[in-house]
């Protein structure tokens, strides 16, 4: 009963990561102001934007752009609830437990105790150095995740292949994020047609037949597909390399945009 829960709670969870994904491809419909925007403009300001948070050792500039994350968010209509639950869990908590122990560093002595006979101390310098490590990382995850909810997956693959990223790399990267859906629907029916036929009561020795038949099954319909996809790609005119029709049109918000993301940078 534990393994089938485990297996349920996985395909769940792989389900919940597909959900989440098509609502990423609605709000980058939506009609807000990072939507509207150019996305090659676009990629170009969130990639300063990282680049001065990774360069800054100040605090309060940290929390000024992570604030203007939060307003961007605001002004392209995304639910802020949403976009925290997504920026906060996971990669900022893991490093909050990896800066954790750098309060306990050299330093002037801010807060002292005891605890189970063992004395600590936080200092000034240590507090600070994890205070910063938290708010870059926080400050970088909630632009790249801006980013991706306010472009269409294509688009970004599009500018992407703009701006000379090696061919490989963008049809590798295409490929996985279309067939990871197909790859999640396949498990959920295949595991739905076994607790049909078999139930949950299933003996060890039986279940790893089970289990190995259906990894083979699976392997044998992924090379099936993966020579019919190649073949339609032949078909369609693929040589090797994937030509993506340039059809962006900068504007003159656009190049506002990409102003006033120069003048912050230069002010702070």
């Amino acid at each position: 009963m534990k393994s089938n829960n485990f297996i349920e709670r996985s395909i769940v969870g792989g389900l919940t990561f597909l959900k989440a994904s098509l609502f990423a491809e609605e709000t980058a419909q939506k009609c807000g102001f990072l939507q509207s925007l150019d996305p090659r403009i676009k990629i170009i300001g969130f990639l300063l934007f990282i680049f001065q948070v990774l360069l800054t050792r100040d605090i309060p500039v940290l929390v000024f752009l992570y604030a203007l994350s939060l307003l961007l968010v605001l002004i392209s209509k995304i639910n802020l609830g949403f976009f925290l639950k997504r920026t906060w869990i996971f990669i900022p908590l893991f490093s909050l437990f990896i800066a954790f122990p750098a309060i306990f560093g050299p330093g002037q002595p801010l807060l002292t105790g005891q605890m189970m006979g063992v004395k600590f101390s936080i200092t000034h310098q240590g507090l600070a150095g994890a205070a910063v490590f938290v708010m870059r990382v926080v400050t970088c995850v909630s632009f790249v995740v801006l980013l991706n909810l306010t472009t269409k997956h294509f688009e970004l693959l599009k500018a992407l292949r703009i701006f000379k990223i090696p061919e490989i790399f963008i049809t590798t990267l295409g490929m996985c994020y279309r067939y990871i859906f197909l790859f999640v629907e396949v498990i959920q029916n295949t595991y739905l047609a076994i607790k049909s036929r078999v139930g949950i009561g299933v003996q060890y020795q039986r279940g790893q037949d089970i289990v190995a038949w259906n990894i083979a099954v699976l392997w044998k319909r992924s090379v099936e597909l993966n020579v019919q996809v190649y073949k339609a790609m032949l078909s369609r005119g693929y040589r090797g390399e994937s030509l993506a029709w340039n059809d962006f049109k900068i504007r003159t918000r656009d190049w506002l945009w990409l102003s006033a993301v120069v003048v912050i940078i230069w002010i702070i």
